[in-house]
């Protein structure tokens, strides 16, 4: 039995019927395994017309299988990641990036909204330079933030500025980067290759897919040899049609970029709506699917004795995602329940 929507995770969210026709249409009859099969093939040109350039494309199961391994690939054991105090791959991949990389070591930059600026990741990157200290290679960003800021693009052009003067690779965990290509208002391009980006982590899950994303090395020389890390790492789907297939469906009906809009307008609505309520405030300017609320405790008690769910891991607010389907009159209810539960505090 279905439950009444909720807006803890954008990973609560069902399959969006464009991903869902593309699967079924794969699923009509056989077809080679590993990857050798015209889904596979339909779906990686569908990237490289998206983003207008001849990249390299992989699929994999899931987000922390594409960072963890594309990090892998951009560094040694002995090279060390600089990343934002927020970054999904210190607080939330239980340590997968050094597990695949072989122990390559997370610089971590203290930040108090989750992006990383040119000063501290030089300052980071110069901290130490003796043979004694792991030698930084790569920086990690989140677009959007795992606060829900998105980089313009001149803020990514700055970094790979410092990134090119430091010679460190550019790496983006884009697990929501359709959602920053709707606030922007720009293509795909603008804030990833064009912008000096060597490898992209595309999210599909988090955006109407079932399982599954896209890992885009802009710069090719990067991606050797990744075929087999993907193996390695018991991420080479045997049916490999079933992980490549919707992002068919995605890109071709623009479902990708559809589907962030309403996800994002979702967010802007109920940040509109409660930003004036009694003891709630506003704990980051919402640019993508996420709004953080700052409440009293009793206010978020209140809030989850009405049978609300929400995470409180950043900044102890709680935070509401929002996927391809919400539905206005469930965001309604969130929003009245938001009200009388500050009005009765």
């Amino acid at each position: 039995m279905m439950q009444a929507q909720q807006f803890a995770s954008d990973n609560y969210a069902g399959i969006c019927p464009e991903a869902w026709q593309a699967m079924q249409a794969a699923n009509g009859g056989s077809a080679i395994a590993y990857g050798d099969d015209e889904w596979t093939e339909k779906a990686s040109d569908g990237f490289r017309q998206l983003f207008q350039t001849d990249a390299e494309v992989f699929f994999v199961f899931n987000g922390t299988a594409a960072n963890s391994l594309a990090l892998a690939a951009l560094c040694q054991s002995y090279h060390s990641v600089i990343c934002s105090s927020f970054a999904h791959v210190e607080t939330d991949e239980c340590g997968a990036p050094e597990f695949f990389s072989n122990g390559s070591k997370l610089l971590v930059a203290p930040t108090t909204d989750g992006k990383l600026t040119p000063e501290v990741i030089r300052q980071l990157a110069l901290s130490r330079t003796d043979i004694h200290f792991p030698k930084p290679r790569v920086v990690t960003i989140t677009q959007p933030t795992e606060t829900g800021l998105v980089y313009t693009v001149e803020e990514i052009k700055a970094i790979s500025a410092v990134c090119k003067e430091l010679n460190l690779r550019l790496h983006m965990d884009g697990s929501r980067f359709a959602h920053a290509c709707e606030f922007l208002g720009c293509e795909p391009a603008d804030i990833s290759w064009k912008a000096g980006v060597d490898v992209l982590c595309f999210g599909g899950t988090k955006n109407g897919m079932a399982v599954g994303e896209a890992v885009l090395f802009f710069n090719k020389e990067l991606a050797e040899d990744f075929d087999y890390r993907c193996k390695q790492a018991g991420q080479l789907a045997s049916k490999m049609r079933f992980l490549a297939a919707p992002w068919v469906g995605m890109l071709e009906t623009g479902a990708w970029l559809k589907n962030a809009q309403r996800a994002n307008q979702s967010a802007r609505y109920l940040a509109e709506n409660i930003k004036n309520c009694p003891g709630i405030q506003l704990m980051f300017p919402v640019q993508a699917n996420g709004v953080f609320v700052s409440a009293s405790e009793q206010v978020l008690e209140k809030l989850r004795t009405k049978g609300w769910r929400f995470y409180t891991f950043i900044g102890g607010g709680a935070r509401f995602m929002f996927a391809w389907d919400a539905q206005q009159e469930r965001i309604d209810q969130l929003i009245a329940d938001i009200k009388s539960a500050s009005q009765e505090v």
